[in-house]
């Protein structure tokens, strides 16, 4: 019976135990963002810092009018919120220096008149395949703003 109550407490334990280390691992976060809004923007980006500071890795994809956020001498997101007291673009860029996977959409630049080289340092050009594979890994959270 002690062999037995010992055997049991053990796979108690040990579940109990991998029940933890799940537990303590922090999802990945796909921040999706395409409003223009100023606000939206910021907040999506407060958000995501805020996963990062928690231990999630995270990546940003920038669609619509959010790409222009990349966009290197673009006026998107350059009004400052409160209380973060800083604009979206000052968040994304403190984010790609953290970091943080900052992409284009890849449909954004083919149907602007820019290329990759207008965008801001540091952000890239999405391709589906590879987005499309972090979108759907089991530990990933999508976030769309």
């Amino acid at each position: 019976m002690r062999k037995l109550m010992t055997a049991a407490f053990a796979t108690l334990a040990m579940t109990f135990l991998a029940f933890s280390a799940t537990a303590d691992e922090r999802p990945d976060l796909l921040t999706v963002i395409t409003s223009d809004s100023n606000d939206t923007q910021a907040m999506a980006l407060i958000l995501t810092r805020a996963s990062v500071q928690q231990g999630s890795s995270a990546r940003i994809l920038l669609c619509d009018h959010a790409g222009e956020l990349a966009v290197e001498g673009s006026d998107m997101g350059s009004t400052v919120v409160q209380p973060a007291d800083a604009a979206p673009r000052q968040m994304l860029a403190g984010l790609v220096q953290a970091g943080v996977t900052v992409e284009v959409c890849a449909i954004f630049l083919p149907n602007r008149d820019i290329d990759e080289g207008d965008l801001i340092e540091g952000v890239g050009v999405a391709q589906p395949g590879p987005v499309a594979e972090y979108m759907a890994a089991p530990n990933t959270r999508l976030a769309t703003f």
